[in-house]
């Protein structure tokens, strides 16, 4: 805060606050105001100095290092800045106590079902803040695919209980900072103030209410970040505080053509890779309207990692899904990877890396054996080839190598991964077609890919909507469409999932069977950390079963159209020849011989009866 109206040459310090009691003592502080980088800084409290004032290129900044000790005390230190014939500014910053150990903050693991929502359709609260007219774009239109439709936190916090009915217990919503940018903000990819929610989704204070309301019930709160670029509308851009704050910053100040990413991401792995090729990859602009930070300049870099660092111990996060993983400096991406798992040590994060080739996949998670010696430290990557794999497999002609075969063989890449079941599984996303659309609007096999998502050695991530056969067929690859409005979740809606009312017959089927799968899920330590063995397709069948002491689960995917019988002594090796079994959906309980009979297309869950069921 700034102590008066007449000393408001200080127009903001970031971050806002800070705590006391982080493995790293030092923090750097961003002072933004007319002409402040000719004052000089110092603390007036005892005990407590500015180790380093650094100037920028910008006169209207300065970069304040400053040391906590780890016997601070909490409340306000008082920032004096003083200048040559200028009455002195006083600045209160706020130093807080932590109100939860670094150890508390439990990240998401295969014990979790992760819900992706993207915010904006998914269900309007407020309706009062729909419109803000501070904001370029002051507009809310529904019919419109790229438009705002109204949907914000207040509408997450009100279907809480849905998503815990579900069996899901953990969401991820696409980012809540504020977007203010012309058009098609609503996907909130394009930040213009890191330190800002959106107002059209609410206010800092619903979303630590959100954070809080689902972690009481047993949801936890991912945060959906983006290191590698801003929005053309960031308050910065205006007045950067370096000359390389940006890449390619000396065009876009002289008004040239934006230098676009080639978006050629193997660069990061390959050793034939021209320098050429690696710097307009590193370097180029993800799209015009997004401008390309430098995590080379030290200052932005801190910036970065201070940012993630605050909105974890804000919202008390219990995950980081970090959006476009390989598109920023690799070794920044390592080095802000390690401060947040030094400070968490139980933290998730889950990077994005859109690839189909494992090689350069695996080649991001902690672990791997990297030629060049690389360390990424992030615990989590999202398995795109797996998902790719899945719908190929279902969707496929059966013969020797295609069908069911290729997702036998993708999931044999595991040996590749250094730890597969942190990997993040799904069958759709916020960027692509959704599920049942990939696989020929078939609600059987939409069922099929789900239950392999869900048993699978990984941690499973549903995309909002997909439990109701929510599609984009009409217009494949558009992505306003693919986010399409969650029905019930504004006034009015006459169809609503969140209560069943209107949804036709197939919708609440699959909502019933993914609730079942869900809720089950949710209380199985042998998904959660049993051992996995799958055997090659034969007849249009696979089988994979996850093990765990005396306990069996037994998925079977059956793509034939007419009854199968499935020979059961090939599975010797799992001793389950004349113990007691339970199909999950259809509650039927039965013992396990030489044949199973299998009367028609779909997925099959078998699960033992032990005697800790």
């Amino acid at each position: 805060m700034i102590s008066n109206m007449a000393n408001a040459q200080i127009e903001r310090v970031e971050p806002p606050n800070w705590w006391i009691g982080f493995k790293d003592p030092s923090l750097q502080l961003l002072v933004k105001g007319p002409g402040i980088g000719e004052y000089d800084v110092k603390i007036k409290q005892s005990g407590l100095s500015i180790s380093k004032i650094h100037q920028a290129d910008s006169p209207n900044y300065l970069f304040l290092d400053l040391q906590i000790p780890s016997d601070a005390k909490p409340g306000e230190l008082e920032l004096e800045f003083t200048r040559k014939g200028q009455a002195a500014i006083i600045y209160k910053y706020e130093l807080k106590a932590r109100t939860q150990n670094p150890e508390e903050f439990i990240g998401f693991s295969t014990k979790d079902v992760i819900y992706l929502i993207t915010p904006d359709r998914f269900a309007n609260g407020d309706p009062s803040n729909d419109i803000d007219l501070s904001l370029k774009e002051q507009s809310v239109d529904r019919k419109d695919d790229y438009a705002r439709h109204g949907g914000d936190i207040r509408g997450m916090i009100n279907h809480l209980d849905y998503m815990e009915d579900m069996g899901l217990t953990a969401i991820w919503p696409s980012p809540l900072l504020i977007n203010d940018m012309p058009r098609s903000s609503y996907h909130g990819y394009a930040i213009t103030d890191f330190y800002k929610v959106d107002p059209r989704f609410g206010d800092l204070a619903e979303y630590q209410e959100l954070s809080q309301k689902a972690k009481a019930k047993g949801i936890k709160l991912i945060m959906d970040q983006v290191n590698n670029h801003c929005g053309l509308s960031h308050w910065w851009m205006e007045d950067l505080p370096f000359s390389d704050w940006i890449n390619y910053q000396e065009g876009y100040e002289n008004g040239e053509n934006i230098t676009v990413t080639n978006h050629r991401r193997t660069v990061n792995q390959d050793i034939y890779a021209s320098d050429w090729d690696r710097d307009l990859m590193d370097n180029g602009w993800f799209v015009p309207s997004m401008p390309d930070l430098n995590q080379n300049n030290p200052f932005l870099a801190r910036y970065i990692i201070q940012n993630s660092l605050w909105w974890i111990e804000t919202l008390q996060l219990g995950g980081i899904r970090q959006d476009t993983y390989p598109y920023p400096e690799k070794d920044f991406m390592a080095e802000w990877a390690r401060r947040i798992m030094k400070e968490y040590p139980l933290f998730s994060i889950v990077g994005e890396e859109w690839s189909y080739n494992p090689l350069v996949v695996g080649y991001w998670q902690q672990g791997a054996h990297n030629r060049d010696g690389y360390e990424s430290y992030l615990k989590c990557t999202m398995d795109f080839p797996l998902q790719r794999t899945l719908v190929e497999a279902l969707t496929e002609k059966e013969d020797w190598d295609t069908g069911l075969v290729k997702l036998y063989e993708g999931l044999a890449n595991d040996f590749y991964y250094a730890s597969p079941q942190d990997m993040m599984l799904f069958g759709d996303n916020h960027d692509m077609d959704r599920l049942h659309t990939q696989l020929g609007e078939d609600a059987v096999l939409t069922k099929m890919a789900l239950a392999f998502i869900m048993v699978a050695p990984r941690i499973p991530q549903l995309y909002y909507g997909t439990e109701i056969l929510m599609e984009n067929s009409d217009k494949p690859g558009d992505h306003g469409f693919i986010r399409t409005d969650f029905p019930g979740g504004w006034p009015g809606d006459v169809v609503n999932a969140f209560t069943g009312e209107g949804l036709h017959m197939a919708a609440a089927e699959m909502q019933k069977f993914v609730r079942t799968l869900l809720r089950f899920r949710k209380g199985q330590k042998v998904i959660h950390e049993g051992k996995t063995k799958h055997f090659s397709p034969e007849k249009g069948v696979y089988v994979l079963f996850r093990y765990l002491g005396d306990k069996r689960i037994m998925l079977v995917l059956n793509k034939n159209e007419n009854a199968v019988s499935l020979s059961l002594d090939r599975f010797s090796e799992m001793k389950i020849e004349n113990k007691s079994f339970r199909e999950l959906f259809s509650g039927h309980t039965l013992v396990l011989k030489d044949q199973l009979e299998i009367s028609e297309r779909g997925a099959l869950l078998f699960v033992n009866q032990v005697d800790d069921d």
